[in-house]
């Protein structure tokens, strides 16, 4: 079997065995890439050379007995928002497109601690605002099930980047949906981490209260061995928690019987695809198999959190992009004066949806609107924060569908912002609240597109969705997501 088809934990075990090296692995992966990427463009940036050079001395610490981590030797890529030395970070944003960071990011430096190997960045749409890689400078990502459609987004390039088999394994970031939502497209796994699980030092930011990093990979449990070794508390963000990090492999091959699973069926009974919904049915009864106890739950302001989100992300969204003005960062050639250098510098350097975001995220924060707008948007948040307090005393974890539809054509929903928006309608109300969750392959639609179904846990017990997803991948599932 061709070891880029592997699943990162497989590698993993066959190369702290020794029976093959980090140098074969990366090759096998560059192979793939080569052989594929022009047609996917998953990538920003390619460091094979780089990945030579950090495979070889993997292979050196092993000859040496002195590997660091399970992860030690593992091809990986990273989101094109996550600073690192090696290559320009750029948000594949024109603004940013020399930026080269003096820093890595903590996620980066972690993993290099752990011995990983960087194969290179991967696309996203701009500043990661978006459903769909579309807003990139660098074009759009196609899905690898079919070329004729999105991978979604916004970590779109490390989605397709797992599922083309360019990679063990990638980074993504989340804000609203964004590590969940191509992972459903794309037919693999990905892992939103509860806010303040994972370090945001050195990751560009979006909307601060918000975002998060995590990973996708394969399978689960390929999503815990990255967990393990990125999560934890940093000095230099202070959103991070105090918690002790678990050992995320530990429970995931204890069975889930007797778990108490919830579903609020009328958040989504009427406003999904039939594919989607006949695989959120496979599901339950994949749980119900398992052991697994169902209950209907209620979230009753669920409905309002994609509102609720395009107002409170646009805020925090024009306050972060005002750093970026042509003299800190980002580039412009006139210099006739402070005002041409800050209007030609983002007039030139954004595009149309950053833009967009941007005017909604300072109307909203405008005197006279904050308290119309904001706070009553900050109102709504904790009420949703609240509505999943009184599931948790009910129930272990929630099931979801990821997103209304499979992946949609490229091309179609691009001018109509409010339809893309609502590709994150059972995405957004995790996020206000800061819970975690999973995406995880649960079937095809009839023209064989893959389609998710989501596991959300409580905050901070990302061991127990894991640990879930693992089952239900053990007893198989419906879609395979590699050959």
């Amino acid at each position: 079997m061709n070891l880029a088809h592997k699943t990162l934990s497989e590698l993993s075990k066959l190369f702290q065995s020794g029976k093959i090296s980090s140098r074969d692995i990366v090759e096998a992966f560059i192979t793939e890439i080569e052989a594929k990427e022009k047609e996917i463009n998953a990538f920003v940036t390619t460091t094979f050379d780089t990945a030579r050079e950090m495979a070889d001395e993997a292979d050196a610490r092993y000859k040496n007995n002195e590997l660091l981590s399970p992860l030690d030797g593992m091809p990986l890529v990273l989101k094109d928002v996550i600073c690192t030395t090696e290559c320009k970070t750029t948000a594949c944003s024109n603004i940013l497109k020399n930026f080269q960071s003096p820093y890595d990011a903590t996620v980066w430096r972690k993993l290099k601690e752990a011995g990983a190997v960087l194969l290179g960045k991967t696309n996203t749409d701009e500043f990661t605002m978006g459903a769909s890689t579309q807003t990139s400078i660098f074009g759009v990502t196609k899905n690898p099930h079919d070329l004729e459609r999105v991978a979604g987004g916004s970590s779109g390039g490390s989605a397709a980047a797992v599922a083309a088999n360019f990679c063990a394994g990638a980074l993504g970031t989340e804000t609203n949906g964004s590590i969940r939502h191509p992972s459903h497209f794309c037919g693999v796994t990905g892992l939103k981490v509860s806010y303040g699980r994972v370090s945001r030092w050195g990751t560009m930011p979006m909307a601060s209260s918000l975002d998060v990093t995590g990973p996708i990979a394969k399978t689960a449990e390929d999503c815990a061995l990255l967990l393990q070794a990125i999560a934890g508390k940093d000095l230099k963000d202070s959103t991070t928690t105090e918690d002790d990090v678990p050992p995320y492999t530990t429970n995931l091959e204890r069975p889930i019987r007797g778990m108490r699973i919830g579903i609020p069926r009328a958040f989504f009974e009427n406003g999904i695809d039939a594919d989607v919904a006949q695989v959120m049915e496979s599901a339950e009864e994949q749980l119900r198999d398992l052991g697994a106890e169902i209950i209907d739950i209620d979230l009753p302001h669920a409905k309002y959190a994609v509102a609720a989100y395009y107002i409170i992300a646009p805020g925090e969204i024009s306050s972060n992009q005002a750093r970026y003005d042509g003299i800190r960062f980002g580039e412009c050639a006139s210099k006739e004066n402070l005002e041409k250098i800050y209007t030609e510098t983002r007039s030139e350097g954004f595009g149309e949806e950053v833009k967009r975001r941007i005017l909604i995220g300072t109307f909203v924060l405008s005197a006279g609107y904050s308290d119309q707008y904001y706070r009553q948007a900050q109102r709504v948040r904790t009420l949703i924060r609240q509505d999943f307090d009184t599931a948790w005393k009910n129930v272990d974890a929630i099931l979801s569908p990821v997103s209304p539809t499979p992946a949609f054509k490229i091309g179609e929903n691009l001018d109509d912002p409010v339809k893309m928006y609502l590709e994150d309608m059972f995405l957004a109300p995790s996020c206000l609240a800061g819970q975690c969750g999973i995406s995880l392959p649960g079937g095809t639609s009839d023209n064989g597109l893959p389609i998710g179904v989501q596991i959300i846990g409580p905050a901070m017990e990302e061991a127990r969705i894991l640990q879930i997803a693992h089952q239900m991948q053990q007893q198989g599932n419906k879609l395979t997501v590699y050959s």
